[in-house]
């Protein structure tokens, strides 16, 4: 019969796009847990104060496959296990369908859909074999909803959420849980380069318009009292990670939960306005400061 150990002192978490915002949060968190934490991302000098804290540091790009073979390699030959996976790198892609570039498109799914994907194949023999593991896909309110000049984004945050559902009844059966995490509005960095991305690709094109206001938009709404700290998406990933039986997914600050059970009883153009209502309102609030 397989050990399953309940001492978080001795087991192992690897955390992606731990250099800022919510990966660095909940590295920060499940060492503070006792988990023997491994912190990935491509901007290693950015993890300094994790090094610091005794956290592991370790360079890997999600769109590079041998960096992402060497660090699970790494962590099994170090520790002997792999407890805990944290697939938050990511980025969001704004711009116009017509307007982004296919390659740009290709890259958004290779960072927030493909690299997760690839680090789980990676995960995932370890894990059967100790019987037990925790796969912690951060996802987004926007895996559920959508905006205007975010469909890239969107389509590939509805891709985790589907790939996560089908893939926690498939590993169901060896003990390893699957946890879709969607965040709502979160300060971060996030939103002001994603809003500086759509208005320089929009420039200057029919849309134009729309991005002034979606990219006033994301800067202002995590100035807004709803807005949540990263660490409210670290705490409830602890608590997944933590749980015996955790739930399929966790709505996770920043209005999440609102936004979520508005889109659930809302007819889809109902929703299609409250949405552009919202940017315009965020845009308004913005030019008024």
């Amino acid at each position: 019969m397989i050990q399953r150990m309940t001492d978080t002192s001795e087991k192992t978490a690897l955390v992606t796009g731990a250099s800022s915002g919510i990966g660095e949060a909940t590295a920060l968190h499940l060492a503070e847990l006792g988990y023997t934490v491994y912190a990935g991302a491509r901007r290693v000098d950015r993890m300094s104060d994790l090094a610091d804290r005794g956290i592991r540091t370790r360079r890997v790009d999600v769109t590079d496959d041998g960096s992402m073979v060497g660090l699970v390699e790494t962590i099994i030959a170090d520790t002997g296990r792999i407890d805990v996976l944290v697939n938050n790198a990511g980025y969001g892609l704004y711009g116009a369908l017509e307007d982004v570039p296919m390659e740009e498109a290709r890259r958004q799914f290779e960072v927030n859909l493909f690299g997760l994907a690839r680090l789980i194949q990676l995960a995932l023999p370890q894990m059967r074999t100790q019987g037990d593991g925790y796969i912690v896909n951060i996802s987004s309110m926007g895996g559920k909803i959508w905006e205007p000049l975010g469909s890239w984004y969107h389509a590939s945050k509805f891709a985790v959420e589907g790939l996560s559902d089908s893939l926690r009844v498939e590993v169901a059966e060896f003990g390893i849980k699957v946890v879709i995490i969607e965040p709502g509005t979160i300060r971060s960095e996030w939103s002001g380069i994603a809003a500086d991305q759509l208005e320089a690709a929009s420039a200057n094109t029919p849309y134009a318009r729309q991005a002034g206001l979606v990219g006033a938009g994301l800067r202002s709404a995590e100035r807004l009292p709803i807005a949540a700290g990263p660490e409210v998406v670290a705490e409830v990933i602890a608590h997944a990670v933590q749980s015996p039986k955790p739930r399929t997914r966790y709505a996770a600050g920043g209005g999440a939960r609102g936004i979520l059970l508005a889109e659930r009883i809302l007819p889809d153009r109902a929703f299609d306005r409250l949405i552009q209502l919202g940017y315009r309102l965020l845009g308004y609030r913005l030019a008024s400061r």
